[in-house]
């Protein structure tokens, strides 16, 4: 039986996140809704879904969008609630919009941003990424989104994931404290921890959100597809510090079963 609009997640989509790091949610937002937000897109690169020779480079990139039509996917009713059982209710912030945007086009050209990585969550002042750090308990990031706003299916570039990834990038956070560790320490050996990981692609239909733990490793691929992906990659941002007298929420049961502390 199809979930309504306001189910949210099931108890076994709850535990594949924990144990995988990510959870599928589909039909988020609707394919009209996503068309909407594709032709904003368009506008802003100022390039056309039928002038293919147009589409000189792998990868364009927008920022942070704010209109009400990126508001409204963001705030999709079925997200809200999977946001609260995942994070915590009354523990993350309503998104004001999304961000940003690698707009992904078919290229035998390397797209040079497809190394495998997890998104830092504080010192982004830093002008030096590799520089920017994260700690055992995500201060700064609730949760990472990929907004599918295009389908994308194999050949379209979508984004691999080791899956359980985040269990082990909890266990090599954890030695470091509140103080935490930079993109440049977790990435000295190239992600050698998580190279056994399962690999699934963020694939889907047009209104797809994948939620994921703030740990999992990910990289961007080339287009070999006929169309350009569109997608966007914001996070969740946490209300406050974690607060150990409230109960664990999702994200962070599966960071103390991966360091094996008490949940």
């Amino acid at each position: 039986m199809p979930q309504t609009e306001q189910a949210g997640l099931t108890p076994r989509q709850v535990q594949n996140f924990i144990d995988d790091g990510f959870v599928k949610i589909e039909n988020a937002f609707s394919i009209q809704l996503a068309k909407q937000c594709r032709d904003e897109l368009w506008a802003d690169i100022g390039l056309s879904p039928d002038e293919r020779e147009t589409w000189t480079r792998p990868v364009v990139r927008v920022g942070f969008k704010a209109s009400p039509a990126f508001i409204e996917a963001a705030s999709a009713p079925r997200l809200h609630k999977a946001y609260d059982q995942l994070v915590g209710e009354g523990r993350w912030l309503a998104p004001t919009g999304l961000g940003t945007f690698p707009i992904r086009f078919p290229s035998a050209e390397s797209p040079g941003d497809d190394g495998w990585h997890v998104d830092m969550s504080f010192g982004t002042a830093n002008p030096d990424f590799m520089e920017w750090r994260a700690n055992v308990k995500s201060t700064g990031r609730a949760l990472l989104m990929l907004f599918l706003f295009s389908d994308v299916g194999a050949d379209d570039a979508p984004t691999r994931i080791r899956k359980g990834s985040h269990a082990t990038i909890a266990r090599e956070l954890l030695p470091y404290g509140d103080a935490g560790t930079t993109l440049r320490q977790l990435a000295a050996e190239d992600w050698a921890s998580t190279k056994d990981c399962e690999i699934e692609l963020a694939t889907g239909a047009a209104g797809s959100v994948y939620l994921c733990h703030p740990f999992l490793v990910h990289a961007a691929q080339p287009h070999r597809g006929k169309r350009p992906r569109f997608m966007a990659q914001p996070p969740l941002q946490p209300k406050s510090e974690f607060d150990p007298a409230l109960p664990p929420s999702s994200v962070q049961i599966a960071i103390r079963r991966a360091c094996e502390l008490t949940v």
